[in-house]
C-alpha cells in the first residue's frame, strides 16, 4: 500500500502520523507523533503568535519530519488551523512551517478541516448507513458535522475551541461563577446557527472527536489516560458529562489534574471543552457521547490515497512516457505487453516499498526499463538482455540523465538470466547504493516480467501483501495463467535471495 503523512497544527498541539493507506481506507499506521504547543494561547490574548511557539514549533516539526522521512512517503500534506487563521502573522509561521518540512504548509477553512474529520471517521468508524453528528472540539474552534449514509451533509465552524474559550473566559482559578456564565452565554450564542440548520433529533449517535471528547469519556469510564486508546468507541451519557462538566468546574487546575482520565495538560483547558459538548449534545437532545479516535490528520491521509496523490513521482510523466514509448517503437517492441509489464511493474514497486525502502522517483527507472528491457531483439532473440543494455546505454533517450540512462540499461540487462554479481564490471563499476538499486528494481522487473510471460495479457490484476515471514502475490484472472505461474516460480528463488523472503503465489477466489 501507498506511504502517506498527515501533520495537523492545531490550536493547542501538533500531530503527526505516517501511514500506509489504500483508497478504501486501510490503515496501517506507521508512526505516530503528538506535542501540545498552545499555539492559540498568544493569538487568542494578543492576536499573533509569539516567539516561543515559534521556537518550539520549529523544534517538533524538525522531531517529527526526522520520525517520517526514512519510512519514504509518497506524499505529505501539512495543515494549520484556527490560531493560524486568526493570527496576524500567520504568514510568517508557514513560511516557517514549510521551510522545516521542505515544501508549501497549508492554512485551512473551517468547512475544510470538517471535511477532513468527517472523512477521518468514516475511515476509522464508518457509518454507512446512519444519520450521526460529529463533534469536534479542537483549540481554537469546534466543528460541528451532519452526516448521513455515509455523507457529510452540513457542517460548521464556530470559534468554540477549549484553547480560545480558556483564554477568553476562565483567567480565575477555579473559574468564577460570572466566568461560567459569561462563557456558557457565548456558546449558546455561537450553537444558535447552528441549531437553526440542523434538524435535532433521531441521530442514531453523537461521535466526539479530539483530546477534550477523549477526557471527557475517560473520566466518565474511568479509564486512566495512560490508555485512553480503550476509550475509542466508548461512550459518556448527557447525565454523565453535565456532572463532570459542573464537578470539573468547581475544581482548582490541580484538582481536575487527579481526575482519572483528564491529564495533566489537558486539566487547564477541560472545562470550556466539557462546557461545549454538554451544550451540544442539550441543543440536539442526543443522550450520549461516543468518543471515536479519528481526527483531521486520519482524514488527510484517507484523502491523499483516495487522490492518489504521488503516484506521479513513480511514473513517467506524459511527455517521458511518449519519448520512451516512440524509443521502444523504433526497436519493434511490443507495446502492449510493455504496458502491462509496466503497470504490474508499478504496482510491485509501490506494494514492496516497505522491504525496498528506495525513494519513489526510482520507480521511473523501473518503468522505463519495462519498456525498453526487449529492444535488443532488434539484434538478435538470443541474448538480448544484454543487446538491450547495450541499445540503450549508447542511445539519445531524451529526457534522462547519463547516469539514469546506465541504469535503466543495466535494468535491462538483469531482467532475466544470471542475477547482478560481482563478476561484472559493469555493475561493480556503481557505487555500492546504486548497486543495491539496481539489484532491487531488476528483482522487482522480473516479477513485472513473468506476469505476462504469454503476452497476452492474461492477468487482470495482481495484488501484494507482505507478511510477518513471506510475500503472498495474488493474482486474477479468468484464463490459463500456467505459464505465467511457471515464470513466477522461476523467478521466486531470486526474489527470496534479494528481499530475504519467500514468494507465494495465490489465485483470487
Amino acid at each position: 500500500m501507498p506511504r502517506y503523512a498527515a501533520i495537523d497544527i492545531g490550536s493547542n498541539s501538533v500531530r503527526m502520523m505516517a501511514a500506509e493507506v489504500d483508497r478504501q481506507g486501510t490503515f496501517q499506521v506507521l508512526a505516530e507523533d503528538r506535542q501540545v504547543t498552545r499555539l492559540g494561547e498568544s493569538v487568542f490574548r494578543t492576536g499573533s503568535i509569539n516567539q516561543s511557539s515559534f521556537d518550539l514549533l520549529s523544534t517538533v516539526l524538525q522531531r517529527m519530519v526526522a520520525t517520517y522521512k526514512p519510512l519514504a512517503p509518497l506524499a505529505v500534506r501539512a495543515v494549520a488551523t484556527a490560531a493560524v487563521r486568526d493570527a496576524s502573522n500567520g504568514a510568517e509561521f508557514l513560511d516557517l512551517v514549510s521551510g522545516v518540512i521542505g515544501q508549501p504548509a497549508e492554512l485551512i477553512s473551517g468547512q475544510e478541516e470538517a471535511r477532513l474529520i468527517h472523512l477521518g471517521v468514516e475511515t476509522r468508524w464508518p457509518h454507512p448507513n446512519e444519520r450521526i453528528l460529529i463533534i469536534d472540539v479542537g483549540g481554537g474552534s469546534a466543528e460541528i458535522i451532519e452526516a448521513d449514509h455515509g455523507s457529510l451533509k452540513v457542517a460548521f465552524s464556530r470559534p468554540l475551541g477549549a484553547v480560545r474559550l480558556h483564554s477568553t473566559f476562565l483567567l480565575d482559578d477555579p473559574p468564577s461563577t460570572s466566568a461560567l456564565t459569561r462563557l456558557n452565554d457565548f456558546i449558546q450564542e455561537k450553537l444558535a446557527v447552528v441549531a437553526r440548520r440542523i434538524p435535532p433529533g433521531k441521530f442514531i449517535r453523537a461521535i466526539g472527536t479530539s483530546a477534550s471528547a477523549s477526557a471527557i469519556v475517560c473520566a466518565a469510564n474511568r479509564i486512566p489516560r495512560v490508555r485512553r486508546d480503550d476509550a475509542d468507541r466508548r461512550r459518556a451519557t448527557l447525565p454523565q458529562i453535565r456532572h463532570l462538566y459542573r464537578d470539573l468546574s468547581l475544581m482548582t487546575v490541580a484538582q481536575r489534574r487527579a481526575v482519572t482520565g483528564i491529564g495533566p495538560r489537558r486539566a487547564e483547558i477541560i472545562v470550556p471543552g466539557a462546557a461545549v459538548l454538554t451544550a451540544v449534545l442539550e441543543h440536539f437532545r442526543i443522550s450520549h457521547l461516543a468518543y471515536c479516535s479519528a481526527g483531521v490528520r486520519d482524514g488527510i491521509l484517507r484523502d491523499l490515497a483516495e487522490r492518489g496523490a504521488g503516484a506521479e513521482r513513480i511514473r513517467l510523466d506524459r511527455e517521458q512516457r511518449l519519448l520512451t514509448e516512440n524509443f521502444a517503437r523504433r526497436f519493434g517492441v511490443d507495446l502492449k505487453h510493455a504496458r502491462k509489464v509496466a503497470l504490474f511493474a508499478r504496482e510491485l514497486f509501490l506494494a514492496l516499498q516497505p522491504l525496498h525502502h528506495l525513494p519513489p522517483e526510482q520507480g521511473r527507472l523501473l518503468e522505463t526499463a519495462a519498456y525498453l528491457r526487449d529492444t535488443g531483439h532488434a539484434i538478435n532473440d538470443m541474448g538480448h538482455h544484454k543487446h538491450s543494455q547495450y541499445i540503450v546505454a549508447n542511445s539519445d533517450l531524451a529526457g534522462f540523465t547519463d547516469s539514469e540512462r546506465v541504469e535503466v540499461a543495466m535494468l535491462c540487462r538483469y531482467h532475466r538470466k544470471a542475477m547482478p554479481s560481482s563478476r561484472h564490471s559493469d555493475f561493480t563499476s556503481l557505487p555500492p547504493d546504486r548497486q543495491r538499486v539496481i539489484t532491487l528494481l531488476s528483482t522487482i522487473l522480473r516479477l513485472a516480467d513473468a506476469l505476462d510471460r504469454s503476452r497476452d495479457q492474461r492477468i487482470s490484476s495482481v495484488s501484494c501483501a507482505l507478511q510477518p515471514a513471506a510475500v503472498a502475490l495474488t493474482i486474477s484472472s479468468s484464463s490459463d495463467v500456467s505459464l505465467e505461474r511457471w515464470a513466477l516460480e522461476r523467478a521466486a528463488p531470486q526474489f527470496r535471495q534479494v528481499f530475504q523472503r519467500p514468494l507465494s503465489i495465490g489465485s483470487a477466489s
